[in-house]
Order: structure tokens, then C-alpha cells, then sequence
């Protein structure tokens, strides 16, 4: 609660959203947390909602991370050099105003020049502080770690989240140093193991269907074991996923995403019916594929990772010096970064983890 003046103003949350309530009406402040993970449509339409009845003047605040092909990027382009990436000091804070003109924004220095431009309009002001980890030594002071972590970030994730750079883009061989992947010519002791698969639908899609296994061993490093790939039909793919899980025995952990919606819930049932007896579970793919890949690729880039030589070696190490190029195939980097999150995560040993016969 917070005396206003004369009003008093108490604070509560609706649906997900902040607002501001005092005698007179409803005050909203819209906050938007990682703006690049809501659509332009989402965020406009919130904008129309923010609104006051009582006098105090409402308004949007949000925080985002740099991402050179998001919408946000267009929003914040003139407070960015258009060369380096890296925000202007000099216009950190600068407001602006725009007026939005045949569903374009057209931005002016003040709120009187866009309406002798455009008689009649209606600006609004907008701003863009940039900030980085340095701008917040408590967080710093209070996990001297994280620094680390961000650090331990592929070149690109790295210049974005902790040097602010709103240009950098993904190409083939930056995400990945697929050299630091060290070779074993025996197969070591593992536990922790997942075979994480990325699905194909159809047969000759263009999509393959890729189970990886991957395990963690005695040393601490992680191990790729095996790579299945094919573009089989739906019918074959399933009977090749079957086989893989009993070729792997109840100690190998099969690893399956999950569409969305009732899809998802018919397609666990099927694999229910598919693994029964097996040792499985299932899960939505949750982010973008660079964004899932990125603890693997931190492991891989840091020397963590090692393989046992075979002829599909070659094979992957391709597909991720070119990760993510979008003409080449990406379902094996998908399979790695989903086994690896299984292992972190502890998917393989959670409460959805199926091992005995199911009843579907």
C-alpha cells in the first residue's frame, strides 16, 4: 500500500499482470520480463490495455536480452550502433517519441515535432537504457559465480547476453568448436545414460529422425556413445525407437519429446503402448534450438565432452560445425542437447520416468 498524494494506492496482482488500484480507479503498469520472448502482436495489444482512471499517468517497463532477430531490435535500432552492435552511451536513456502511420512507426526527437508533421496524431515517448553485468554488483557481489557461467557461453550467446551486442548473429562454426570433442577408441564406463531422440514425421520430409546416447563418465566428462539416424516413415521409425530401447536395456534412459496440446497427450499415450516395460519418459521441447543447445555447447567448447570412435563420428561432427546453418540438418545437434539436458536436469530419474508396464 502507497499513499498517492491524498489517495491511497494499493498494489495487487490480476491475471498475471500489475496494476495499481486507489478510490478513484484502476492504474496499470504493464512489465514486460525478456520482451523478446513476447510477439510484437502481444505487446502492442497490452500497450491499448494500460490505461488510468484516476489520475496517475500508467506506463510499460520492460527487460530483454539482445537478439539481432527479434522485433525488439527494430523497436531499439536508434539507440544501437548500426556497425558494432553495441548500444551508443552517448544515447542511453535518450526519449524519443513515435506515432505509428500506415502500421509504420514514424519516430521524431519531440512530441511537437511529430504532430506538425502528422496534424492530428497522438505520440508517445519511449526510451532504451542498456545495461550489463557490471551495472549490477550486488547480483555480482552475491553470485561471484554467475560471471562464470555466462563466460562458459558459446562466442555468440556470450557477446549477446553479457556484452550486449544486438548484431551478433549464428553461423556455422561459431556455436560449436566440434574439435574440442576428444575420440576414445573403447567404450568407457557410463551411468547417468539417455538416448535422446529428435522425431521426423514423414519419409523423405527432409527432417531425420536421431537418437543419441550420451552418459557421464567416472572422470566427470560426458561420453557420446551412439548415433541412430534414418528418415523412415512413421510406422518405422517407431519399430526402429522400440529397438533401440530394448538394444539399450532398462539402464539406458530413452529420452521422447511431446507436442503441444491434446497432440502431446495422444502421443505419450502411444509411446506408453510403444515402451511399455521400458525405461522412458517424455517432455516438451521448451526454447529455440540454439538456445536449447547451449549447455551442451558449453560443455563441448570447454573440452568436457569425448566420443567413441565409429563411422557415424564424422557424420556429427559436421552437422555441428554447420549448427545452425539452415540448410544442413540439425535433428542430431536436437538429440544431443536434449540428452544432455536430460542428464543435467535429472529427467532420467524424475516422477515421469516409466519402467514397468503401463495401463494406458
Amino acid at each position: 500500500m502507497t499513499p498517492v498524494g491524498e489517495r491511497t494506492v494499493f498494489d495487487l496482482t490480476i491475471e498475471g499482470e500489475n496494476h495499481y488500484v486507489s478510490s478513484f480507479g484502476f492504474v496499470n503498469q504493464n512489465c514486460f520480463d525478456e520482451l523478446t520472448s513476447f510477439t510484437e502482436k502481444q505487446f502492442w495489444y497490452m500497450l491499448s490495455r494500460n490505461r488510468s482512471t484516476c489520475g496517475i499517468k500508467p506506463y510499460v517497463r520492460a527487460t530483454t536480452n539482445p537478439d539481432a532477430d527479434s522485433w525488439v531490435a527494430t523497436l531499439v535500432a536508434w539507440w544501437v550502433d548500426e556497425e558494432t552492435g553495441n548500444p551508443i552511451p552517448e544515447r542511453a536513456g535518450v526519449l524519443r517519441w513515435f506515432v505509428r502511420v500506415d502500421d509504420v512507426l514514424v519516430w521524431g526527437d519531440s512530441a511537437d515535432e511529430l504532430r506538425r508533421r502528422h496534424p492530428g496524431s497522438f505520440p508517445k515517448s519511449f526510451t532504451f537504457i542498456p545495461a550489463k553485468l557490471e551495472d549490477n554488483p550486488a547480483l555480482e557481489r552475491l553470485d561471484p559465480g554467475y560471471r562464470a557461467n555466462l563466460m562458459a557461453l558459446p562466442t555468440v550467446e556470450r557477446m549477446r547476453l553479457l556484452g550486449g551486442n544486438w548484431k551478433v548473429r549464428l553461423t556455422g562454426g561459431m556455436f560449436f568448436r566440434a574439435g574440442s570433442i576428444g575420440v576414445l577408441d573403447w567404450e568407457p564406463t557410463a551411468t547417468h545414460i539417455v538416448r535422446g531422440w529428435d522425431l521426423a514425421a514423414l519419409e523423405g520430409s527432409g527432417d531425420w529422425t536421431a537418437g543419441l546416447k550420451m552418459g557421464v563418465q567416472g572422470n566427470g566428462r560426458y561420453v557420446i556413445l551412439d548415433l541412430i539416424a534414418g528418415q523412415w516413415e512413421t510406422g518405422g521409425r517407431d519399430a526402429r525407437i522400440k529397438q533401440a530401447a530394448d538394444m539399450d536395456g532398462i539402464s539406458v534412459h530413452q529420452r521422447l519429446p511431446q507436442d503441444p496440446g491434446q497432440a502431446g497427450k495422444s502421443q505419450v499415450a502411444h509411446f506408453a503402448r510403444m515402451l511399455n516395460g521400458c525405461n522412458w519418459s517424455s517432455g516438451p521441447v521448451i526454447g529455440n534450438k540454439a538456445t536449447r543447445a547451449t549447455r551442451f555447447a558449453a560443455a563441448v567448447n570447454s573440452g568436457q565432452v569425448d566420443m567413441v570412435r565409429a563411422d557415424w563420428n564424422k557424420r556429427l561432427l559436421d552437422r555441428l560445425d554447420r549448427f545452425p546453418d539452415s540448410s544442413v540438418p540439425d535433428d542430431e545437434v536436437d538429440a544431443c542437447a536434449d540428452a544432455f539436458n536430460t542428464i543435467l536436469d535429472g529427467c532420467w530419474i524424475s516422477d515421469e520416468t516409466e519402467v514397468s508396464s503401463v495401463s494406458v
